[in-house]
């Protein structure tokens, strides 16, 4: 790989097919596979993320919004997308894109029933949201025999998948939890076909629900933080291989003396004679002030940020490291991982890669 010039997020396509081909051998043949790619996958590049997905022949992909949805296409995304969280005020424009919305509530299905009928549109795809006990999003089991009446009351729409989200499938302590959701997701789709004429896809799993519940693999599964090249525990970590590498430079270096302090409010002050380096990242590139407690590595070698994060630069400790103004610094890697960083401030890796910040240039690695 190329050494960085400056600020970068390299994004190793090889890695991507790694994880996915490897997520893949966890199912059966006919088992279809939605790739998650919401939050510019990731934090990544969704577009590019989507494209390469899409010649590997992935079934499904899932955003958040729609316009995120209409970026797909705009790409060249031609299969099925689900929109996790539809509003309202963007149903036409979903429509106009062939894009498929969650309906999670009697308010937001009246409303795309509504448009959707205007928009003259029949049998237009929808999936049916439920809720097992993640208390985000979701109709009620008690909830199917409304949506049925609805259902039978229009030719405007057609449930194209009933689903529902595991909360906790990369915990094992809260196994008894997961098997009761599936328990009740089973009896939510017995219910809901037994109303209807056709057969919706069934899908409940996430990443940690395709590795630790493949009873529950149902007709699809979601793979959102996998593809990335994080399984939610060191063991699985093992399969994967993270997709980014973040880079920058060292911009300048500085011989602090004892009692000089760096950085705004004087957050750090030195108990003796130290160097430190400047690099241009920041909190406005993803790298917020709670990273203060990280480290990030130079020529193998980890360096420590001092004082406060600054917007577009932070400062760290060389002491003892033999590099130069120049040199190639790496925020997170596949050795050092952006969840290894993360835990430093008490947080996960999904909170740092999605919050990469759209000024950092992104070069793909194919």
């Amino acid at each position: 790989m190329p050494k960085a010039q400056e600020t970068v997020l390299e994004i190793d396509l090889k890695a991507l097919k790694h994880n996915f081909e490897h997520l893949k051998s966890k199912l059966k043949n006919n088992t279809k596979f939605l790739a998650v790619v919401k939050a510019f996958g990731y934090g990544s590049d969704a577009s590019e993320i989507a494209v390469y997905l899409q010649e590997l022949n992935v079934d499904y992909f899932a955003v958040a919004y729609t316009n995120e949805g209409v970026a797909l296409r705009r790409a060249g995304i031609t299969k099925p997308i689900l929109v996790l969280h539809p509003q309202a005020v963007n149903f036409k424009a979903l429509i106009e894109n062939c894009l498929e919305p969650s309906l999670y509530n009697a308010k937001i299905l009246n409303e795309f029933i509504t448009i959707a009928s205007a928009e003259k549109q029949n049998d237009f795809p929808i999936h049916i949201k439920f809720n097992t006990g993640l208390n985000r999003l979701g109709f009620w089991e008690n909830d199917v025999d409304y949506i049925i009446s609805k259902l039978k009351s229009t030719n405007a729409i057609k449930v194209e998948s009933i689903f529902s989200h595991l909360a906790a499938s990369e915990d094992l302590n809260e196994k008894e939890f997961s098997l009761n959701q599936i328990a009740s997701f089973k009896a939510i789709y017995t219910n809901f076909t037994k109303a209807i004429d056709y057969k919706p896809l069934l899908h409940m799993c996430n990443t940690s629900g395709i590795l630790n519940y493949p009873d529950a693999h149902f007709d699809m599964v979601r793979s959102g933080i996998g593809l990335y090249g994080f399984g939610n525990s060191i063991k699985e970590n093992q399969h994967l291989k993270p997709i980014g590498t973040l880079k920058t430079i060292i911009s300048q270096i500085h011989l602090i003396e004892k009692d000089e302090t760096v950085g705004y409010n004087r957050a750090f002050k030195s108990n003796g004679v130290l160097k430190t380096a400047t690099l241009p990242i920041g909190h406005a590139d993803g790298i917020g002030r709670q990273y203060g407690n990280g480290f990030v590595t130079i020529n193998g070698q980890k360096a420590h940020i001092i004082g406060n994060v600054c917007m577009d630069m932070i400062m760290i400790n060389i002491t003892g490291i033999d590099c130069k103004e120049g040199d190639e610094v790496i925020i997170f890697d596949a050795n050092h991982t952006a969840e290894t960083l993360a835990e430093t401030s008490g947080t996960i890796s999904y909170e740092l890669i999605t919050a990469i910040s759209q000024r950092v240039k992104r070069v793909l690695l194919k």
